[in-house]
């Protein structure tokens, strides 16, 4: 398995050999329970998978390698590297700076841009139009191109389906860089259109169906579509591809209702769905599945509240927070200077989009049990700042030494 060189400061001296003991001890990854950390007064129940995933470290390993090798040169990203204020922090304290923000809108005008300019294309990846850009002004965008292997997969997977004569469907937020990076390679082979949910997808169905006139499409789907769409012949035969910090549950979902519209609209018999419907399973990432199935079993656990650490644009954390918050009273903050004492804590809250104080949200009484878990982009570093953090606040705690000494031996 490939190695990365990740900055020593991401890492922790607790969390990180928690993840080795137990990569060690379950080389398959069958065992999804959570690690259940015993203080005493305070329990932690820790999730099977979290934090950096392979797409992460290999953007981090190539932006740090970035900045080694062109010492005095200008290096711009073109957005958020990841979505982690910790990292993107880090690299602009370096002297890195973002040519766009997370919604595409350009902070550094192309012009100023020279050929000895280094550019960084972020985990997400980018646009065509973006590289041909960069091709025109003379940078060659390849040699420090971060884009996550499983996002490239997805490409890859659409093209191949569109060269088959598939339309292509692309569950995703509509203005977040990797599904506007994703959508851009697709159109490039095949018709393209942007499903934010499974709302929009029984909407598309009526189109593929016939029960709603073709005219309504172009406002329904006002800028989530290829140029030159036509929903009366581009939804005849189609495959589902996904932004990959998507929940998984969610995309299969919308493929699957699609693909038994299909049946049902076109009568088909089991060996005719391919004839309008492709088989794209294989485009799921294997870090948010393993992620979103070790949430799903922390879940199922006794807690009194759950800690979610991540940036607040962080797609794949704020579906974990969603999970969470449907069962216990969830937290979502993305560092430890967002616990303010005993009794306060500064989180995001998803629904309203912006951060919320809460008060008394750790409960009077002992033994108290904290679940933790974070998105694929936040440092292990952060969750320890964090369960230490907390675990400062229960003066009759067991040391970590104490408890670590299982993981550490």
């Amino acid at each position: 398995m490939k190695t990365f060189n990740i900055p020593d400061f991401y890492r922790s001296s607790i969390i990180t050999p928690i993840k080795e003991f137990r990569r060690k001890n379950d080389k398959l990854k069958r065992d999804f329970s959570p690690t259940i950390l015993d203080f005493g007064p305070v329990t932690f129940l820790i999730a099977r998978h979290f934090g950096f995933c392979y797409g992460v470290e290999n953007a981090i390993d190539i932006a740090y390698r970035a900045i080694a090798e062109n010492p005095g040169k200008r290096i711009f990203l073109l957005s958020e590297m990841i979505h982690n204020p910790d990292v993107n922090l880090d690299l602009t304290e370096r002297g890195v700076r973002f040519l766009m923000d997370t919604k595409g809108r350009q902070l550094i005008p192309w012009e100023d841009l020279t050929t000895d300019d280094i550019v960084i294309v972020p985990a997400f990846g980018t646009t065509i139009e973006n590289q041909k850009k960069l091709e025109e002004l003379g940078i060659n965008s390849m040699v420090y191109d971060t884009t996550c292997p499983f996002v490239e997969k997805v490409w890859n997977r659409a093209s191949q389906i569109g060269e088959k004569n598939y339309s292509i469907i692309v569950h995703g937020k509509p203005t977040h860089e990797e599904t506007r990076a994703t959508f851009s390679h697709s159109k490039e082979n095949a018709p393209t259109v942007v499903v934010k949910n499974m709302a929009q997808s029984e909407i598309l169905a009526r189109y593929i169906t016939g029960e709603l006139p073709v005219s309504q499409f172009f406002e329904d789907f006002k800028g989530q579509y290829s140029e030159g769409f036509n929903p009366a012949n581009d939804l005849k035969r189609i495959g589902v591809v996904n932004q990959t910090t998507m929940l998984a549950s969610d995309t299969q979902g919308i493929a699957d209702y699609l693909k038994n519209v299909m049946i049902k609209h076109y009568a088909l018999r089991p060996e005719q769905v391919e004839d309008h419907f492709a088989n794209t399973r294989d485009t799921l990432c294997y870090a948010t599945n393993d992620n979103q199935d070790a949430t799903y079993a922390l879940l199922t656990h006794p807690a009194d509240l759950v800690v979610v650490a991540g940036g607040y644009n962080s797609s794949n954390t704020s579906h974990l927070v969603e999970l969470c918050e449907a069962k216990f009273p969830t937290y979502f903050i993305e560092s430890v200077n967002k616990i303010l004492g005993t009794n306060l804590i500064r989180h995001f809250d998803l629904h309203n989009k912006q951060e919320v104080v809460t008060e008394n949200y750790l409960p009077q009484t002992t033994p108290v049990r904290i679940m933790l878990t974070c998105g694929a982009s936040c440092p292990d570093a952060v969750v320890e700042g964090i369960l230490v953090r907390l675990l400062s606040f229960f003066e009759e705690a067991k040391t970590v030494e104490e408890v670590m000494a299982g993981f550490t031996a």
